[in-house]
């Protein structure tokens, strides 16, 4: 009986460092599969922070042109902002009619000289991550945003 379990013991030798060579490539191929996932949420983070400041951008040029408070009927008016060397900002307030107030809404009603200016506020946000240079991690934002003035009819803003 000895030589039956000597036998069998010299057969397995080899055995455990192939077994440990095995698990070291299991974990070799683990850890290398981790290390591209986190390079590709990383990626996912950063554009999604670049489309976050150009969303953000954009939102603070409609909030900065509607705030001036100066509205045309002949022309339209662009302000262009630059808040950091990565932003840039470009917003423009259109005229696009005029229509009379209606009853319901007010109380001076049709024929009253009141009407309702309707504008179209575009703003248009870029980010860029590289000033000066177009990479990957680029984003831009547009919002527009519609909105109307009751003023004195025939007049001008």
């Amino acid at each position: 009986m000895k030589n039956v379990y000597r036998v069998s013991y010299h057969k397995q030798r080899g055995a455990a460092l192939v077994v440990g060579l095995l698990l070291l490539v299991v974990i070799t191929v683990l850890a290398i599969s981790g290390m591209n996932t986190a390079t590709t949420e990383l990626a996912l983070a950063r554009n999604d922070m670049a489309y976050e400041n150009a969303f953000q951008a954009a939102e603070t040029g409609l909030a900065t042109a509607l705030s001036q408070g100066s509205y045309e009927t002949a022309t339209n008016q662009t302000l262009n902002q630059t808040p950091s060397s990565n932003e840039k900002i470009s917003t423009t307030i259109e005229f696009e009619d005029s229509s009379i107030v209606p009853d319901k809404a007010f109380s001076l009603g049709v024929g009253s000289g009141i009407m309702a200016y309707h504008f179209v506020a575009t703003s248009q946000a870029a980010f860029a991550r590289d000033p000066g240079n177009v990479t990957d991690r680029d984003s831009s934002a547009v919002h527009t945003q519609a909105f109307y003035i009751v003023g004195p009819e025939l007049s001008a803003f």
